[in-house]
């Protein structure tokens, strides 16, 4: 006697059944030019958002890309830095906008994952980036880097990651960390590939 299987779902099934002569001639499924991946919904991409953290304003006369972080932000960054590294994730590049504030915070991070901070990589289009600029900047990555982790500034920031996933923030916070996967294997294919968020972090939160 054959054993309905019918209630049972394709995850709760062994590769090997899923897959058996058996099933194939009762047509149960049609597996014709179907990917393993999309049959099993697997998440290729990590995208991790970050705003700069706590940045000085005791020079007025200063440049706005030069202001350095405060005391506040040289204590945020390292404990958030910690805060994501506790989480296990693997980060395979991390990218910056040149501006001061962000790049030392880019930096605190580096340091925490003992990544080289001279292999930061510096784009100036994510000083002051609109969603296009985000956008333009993930789509030409290689497809053999996974896991990102970008570092930029509001207001910006805040529309990208509410652009992104169905959780809606009001405010991106400084140092706060957005953290989503996505289902694609090309970082192209960004834009309309299906993401999932993962988490927020944010210093008040620690």
């Amino acid at each position: 006697m054959v054993k309905d299987n019918r209630r049972r779902t394709a995850a709760e099934m062994s590769i090997a059944s899923f897959f058996s002569k058996k099933l194939l001639r009762q047509n149960r499924f049609n597996l014709t030019l179907v990917s393993f991946n999309v049959l099993f919904n697997i998440v290729m991409k990590t995208v991790i958002i970050v705003r700069h953290a706590k940045s000085s304003w005791a020079d007025i006369g200063m440049a706005d890309f030069d202001r350095p972080l405060n005391d506040r932000g040289k204590k945020d960054a390292p404990e958030m830095a910690a805060k994501l590294k506790k989480k296990g994730i693997n980060i395979d590049l991390f990218i910056s906008s040149p501006a001061k504030r962000a790049k030392k915070t880019a930096q605190f991070f580096a340091e925490e994952f003992e990544y080289p901070k001279e292999k930061i990589l510096l784009v100036p289009q994510l000083y002051h980036a609109g969603v296009a600029d985000f956008m333009e900047v993930i789509y030409k990555l290689p497809d053999t880097i996974d896991t990102i982790i970008l570092f930029s500034h509001n207001p910006g920031i805040t529309e990208f990651v509410n652009r992104l996933t169905d959780i809606k923030i009001d405010n991106m916070p400084t140092c706060g960390v957005f953290a989503a996967t996505v289902n694609c294997d090309n970082w192209v294919d960004f834009g309309q590939a299906k993401k999932k968020f993962s988490f927020l972090e944010y210093p008040k939160a620690v």
